[in-house]
């Protein structure tokens, strides 16, 4: 397959930023699209800053005839017929990112065949909605219902970390890393500081779907691409602490949802929080480590790699402000 030509669409995100040069190195002829610009050294790469949800835009990229299609993009679940048949049928080797977010919590370890939230859940609003891990399933069942080809891949990944991607329980870069860069505490929940949690580092997840890719035992399959290695809540906000001084209050959960989302009716943040990050989420990888020849041992640990990912960023980038929770803080010191 050298040489062959591959498409990654939603290509600067956590895994794309790794994954995009991977492939370039391993001799194929890429062409990476975001809505971001970006730039390659190497001659067989190309960037494009496109905007794929653009319909004619999609179908003009599809039109090119590549052999293989990583897509990153998120898909809601009114778009998701328009896109995911186009793109299954464009292609030798469709490979579609799911989230382990759609997994219930029903079983430990969580493997490939462990429940979906969708199929599980006794939450009727939950499984009616369209968050995201209802319409990552959804795209799951489209893709397996809809191609008789098996010519695709569907990939698992859990929080996966990297270049301003800096994950502590639902906050994010700005209330993580950019919190500490610039003096500020932040607050956690207490319910989530002894859950198990599975971080991932890009460059490893990024590793694994180049080896899936074009890989004849991972047609019609579904893998998990993450680490096994699994930590509490509470260690790995002691890790932030140790790595960027980030402070952290554990408050009840409550507050805490109320400083990110205070629209009550709103569910967004909640389901994220009582549906993923207070699972256990603790990872077999067995399957994707037999199916790339990859080893659990050789993976980044989750302290080494929030190191690196840490020193990589920019103390001077203009973080966004959270007066919500500077106004929680304030008050609590008060």
């Amino acid at each position: 397959m050298k040489n062959a030509k591959v498409l990654v669409l939603g290509a600067t995100g956590a895994m794309g930023q790794y994954l995009v040069p991977r492939l370039g190195g391993m001799g194929y002829e890429v062409d990476a699209v975001a809505l971001d610009k970006a730039e390659s050294s190497l001659p067989n790469v190309r960037y494009f800053q496109a905007d794929l949800r653009n319909p004619a835009v999609f179908r003009s990229f599809l039109e090119r005839g590549y052999k293989g299609i990583v897509d990153f993009l998120i898909y809601p679940s009114a778009d998701l017929p328009c896109y995911l048949p186009q793109a299954l049928g464009a292609t030798e080797h469709y490979i579609y990112l799911s989230s382990y977010r759609i997994y219930a919590d029903c079983e430990h370890p969580v493997r490939e065949t462990s429940p979906r939230l969708i199929d599980a859940s006794d939450d009727v609003l939950l499984r009616n909605s369209d968050d995201y891990c209802i319409f990552k399933a959804r795209g799951e069942n489209i893709v397996r219902g809809f191609s008789s080809r098996r010519n695709w891949t569907i990939i698992r990944p859990a929080i996966t970390y990297s270049l301003m991607r800096y994950q502590l329980v639902t906050l994010e870069a700005h209330d993580t890393v950019g919190r500490a860069f610039t003096s500020r505490r932040a607050v956690l929940p207490e319910s989530a500081r002894n859950v198990q949690a599975t971080m991932s580092w890009a460059g490893d997840v990024a590793a694994m779907i180049a080896g899936l890719l074009f890989n004849d035992r991972a047609l019609g399959e579904t893998y998990s691409v993450t680490t096994a290695e699994h930590h509490t809540w509470g260690e790995i906000a002691d890790y932030y602490r140790e790595l960027c001084g980030l402070e952290s209050v554990w408050v009840d959960q409550e507050d805490y949802l109320r400083i990110l989302q205070p629209e009550r009716n709103l569910r967004g943040c909640r389901w994220q929080l009582e549906y993923d990050r207070l699972f256990n989420r603790i990872m077999d990888n067995a399957k994707v480590l037999a199916a790339t020849g990859m080893k659990q041992g050789e993976l980044m640990p989750l302290y080494e790699g929030l190191k690196l990912e840490i020193s990589r960023c920019s103390r001077n980038f203009p973080w966004r402000p959270n007066p919500a929770m500077d106004a929680y803080l304030a008050e609590m010191k008060s």
